[in-house]
C-alpha cells in the first residue's frame, strides 16, 4: 500500500503563489499516472491537474494557464505549482495516483490509495 504525504499549503493572499509536494512511499511510483485534486467546504472532491507516467499533463479549465504539475520519479513525488491564485482556489489539495481515462469530456483518474491528509490552501486578503 503506498502511502501519501502532501505538503506546503498556506495563506496566501489573491494573486500569490504556493507550491505544493506531495510525496509517496512504495517502489512502484513511475509507473502509475498522479493527479491533484481538491475539496472546498462543502463541495465535492474535483481533479485539477495530472500528469502521466510518461509526463503528459492536463488541467481542469478552472486552473488551466495558472498550475503546473510535474514530477520526480527519482524522489517518488509530485508537485503542484500554484500562480495566480483566486479566492475561489482555497481547498485542501490531496494527490493520488491511478489511471488516466477520458469520459464525459473530461479527463478522470480512479483514485487507487488511501488518501493522504491533504494541505490547506487558503486564499484570502
Amino acid at each position: 500500500q503506498v502511502q501519501l504525504v502532501e505538503s506546503g499549503g498556506g495563506l496566501v493572499q489573491p494573486g500569490g503563489s504556493l507550491g505544493l509536494s506531495c510525496a509517496a512511499s512504495g517502489s512502484i511510483f513511475s509507473i502509475y499516472d498522479m493527479g491533484w485534486y481538491r475539496q472546498a467546504p462543502g463541495k465535492q472532491r474535483e481533479l485539477v491537474a495530472t500528469i502521466t507516467s510518461g509526463g503528459s499533463t492536463n488541467y481542469a479549465n478552472s486552473v488551466m494557464g495558472r498550475f503546473t504539475i510535474s514530477r520526480d520519479n527519482a524522489k517518488k513525488t509530485v508537485y503542484l505549482q500554484m500562480n495566480s491564485l483566486k479566492p475561489e482556489d482555497t481547498a485542501v489539495y490531496y494527490c493520488n495516483g491511478g489511471s488516466l481515462y477520458y469520459s464525459g469530456g473530461n479527463y478522470r483518474m480512479n483514485p487507487l490509495w488511501s488518501w493522504g491528509q491533504g494541505t490547506q490552501v487558503t486564499v484570502s486578503s
